[in-house]
């Protein structure tokens, strides 16, 4: 499954990096249980040749193609938590050209994932109208007044409409990815789940607290 992860200027650092994670350790345990499973094959992908994440760490990324039509396209937050950075981030030229080449991809077949901030990327491309989705919830209103054709959900942590999966804050990037894994395994989803959130798989110890 060939997957690109749009990195665009200032992206939010925990949301690149647990999407990328997501995958490598899904095809990590894929090779060592025997699941039949197809590779995921990501690629970060940027619309200029530089780029920063919001905490100013360089981010290497191979140039966005539309030639190159992948089968996901997974966009990260934008790192802007407040409604008017996030209004100016939008007119940016980068993510102008970005939404062209979303909607070059879904014209392809492409199928569209966005997490928190991601998902105005999204909705900004019109790659939303009539579909349901969620996003960060202190941004709702905002979302509402911006994209009213949307059919806007904050209270979920993940919502999958047709051929979109959109998730809201926090550490819902990582729930985004095994979504997009479960499509493809639902046993490999289950067993990176559980590397994830390893206290589930521990339910039955009690918790600790360290000593001091």
């Amino acid at each position: 499954m060939k997957i690109n992860v749009l990195a665009l200027d200032g992206v939010f650092d925990t949301g690149l990096a647990a999407v990328l994670d997501a995958f490598a350790i899904a095809n990590e345990l894929a090779a060592m249980s025997g699941l039949e499973s197809p590779r995921f094959d990501v690629t970060v992908t940027g619309m200029r040749r530089r780029s920063r994440s919001a905490q100013g760490l360089g981010v290497p990324a191979a140039a966005a193609e539309r030639k190159k039509t992948p089968d996901w396209v997974v966009v990260p937050a934008i790192g802007c938590n407040m409604p008017a950075p996030l209004a100016h981030a939008l007119t940016r030229a980068d993510v102008r050209d970005a939404l062209a080449m979303l909607r070059a991809w879904a014209g392809n077949g492409t199928s569209m994932a966005a997490a928190c901030v991601g998902t105005f990327v999204l909705a900004e491309a019109g790659l939303l109208e009539g579909e349901e989705a969620t996003t960060t919830w202190w941004l709702a209103p905002m979302f509402r007044q911006r994209y009213p054709e949307v059919k806007l959900d904050e209270s979920r942590m993940v919502v999958r409409s047709d051929t979109v999966v959109t998730a809201g804050a926090a550490l819902s990037p990582i729930d985004m990815a095994l979504s997009l894994i479960r499509q493809a395994s639902p046993e490999l989803a289950g067993g990176s789940r559980s590397a994830w959130w390893s206290t589930r798989v521990r339910r039955n110890r009690p918790m600790r607290s360290p000593t001091i």
